[in-house]
């Protein structure tokens, strides 16, 4: 039986009627039937958290799923390798992929609906439309990957269409996607509510991501070097550094000590605008992003 923080939108109702409903994911792979479903719950007074991923889960999605079952009374996932925030250089074709390993560790969470869409499903012939969130997707991410942004908001605002979430759960090693969901969000008045959580790291502090399978245990230790570099940043900060230019070079030098890796951004921008800064004031967002032989890794850290 799962807890709920937000509550049902129906006093109540008894969700004994559910437990059985609840235990047994169901897998669904048609957009149509997806809104159907959801829209039956919404009429019941249901709320509905959903967690969009590209799969190849690890404990940062499972976290977002087990906050997710706190938030509301049906849990939806959705697994898709969305082809349009991958460059054509990217790693699109080899991105990481456990469908089975995926299913298990859901149905151990008690998600209600996974929703796994394929390519013709979710961009059918003659598909012509897009969402662009302006100024805030050219910088940092978007400046190395020009065409990203339009891809990520794109599919998240079909997703939301489709899966009609009261809630959705990101995480913060993404916070410039964050940003920009946001924006879109209240752009485009989506009735959605956004919650972010916390980065899930390692043992070593590297940020968990599906891309940490490309590499051995070796590689793994080396690309803590990214974290050790923002925490680098962080104490230089709280002991009054204020100069960006410094502390961009102290994170530099840092991560440089590591073989095998090659710098593609590091960034200090203002929380919320993502304006860049030259002196820190108040909060700020550190951001990095580097390839660790050859596989591109980004982490951030607010401060």
């Amino acid at each position: 039986m799962k807890p709920t923080e937000i509550g049902s939108r129906q006093a109540g109702y008894d969700r004994r009627d559910f437990q059985s409903y609840q235990k047994n994911m169901k897998t669904i792979s048609k957009t149509a039937k997806m809104q159907s479903t959801v829209l039956d719950a919404k009429r019941r007074g249901r709320m509905i958290a959903f967690v969009p991923t590209m799969g190849a889960l690890h404990e940062g999605h499972l976290s977002l799923v087990r906050k997710a079952n706190k938030l509301a009374d049906i849990v939806v996932v959705s697994i898709f390798v969305n082809p349009t925030q991958f460059g054509q250089s990217e790693d699109l074709s080899k991105y990481p992929q456990s469908l089975d390993e995926d299913k298990r560790c859901l149905r151990k969470l008690d998600v209600d609906y996974l929703f796994l869409p394929d390519e013709a499903e979710m961009y059918p012939d003659g598909y012509v439309t897009y969402v662009e969130a302006g100024k805030i997707t050219s910088i940092l991410e978007g400046a190395s990957r020009p065409t990203h942004f339009r891809g990520v908001t794109t599919i998240v605002a079909k997703l939301f269409n489709i899966v009609q979430p009261d809630v959705a759960l990101f995480g913060q090693k993404d916070a410039q996607q964050a940003l920009v969901l946001r924006r879109m969000v209240k752009d485009l008045n989506i009735p959605v509510k956004l919650i972010v959580a916390p980065t899930v790291r390692e043992k070593s502090g590297l940020a968990m991501s599906s891309r940490n399978r490309y590499f051995d245990g070796e590689q793994l230790n080396r690309a803590a070097c990214i974290f050790q570099g923002l925490k680098e940043a962080r104490k230089l900060i709280r002991s009054g550094e204020a100069d960006c230019g410094k502390i961009v070079a102290a994170i530099r030098k840092k991560i440089r000590q590591t073989k095998g890796t090659e710098i593609d951004y590091i960034s200090i921008n203002d929380t919320e605008t993502l304006d860049p800064i030259k002196r820190v004031s108040g909060k700020v967002l550190i951001s990095v992003a580097v390839r660790l032989d050859g596989v591109r890794l980004i982490d951030n850290i607010i401060v």
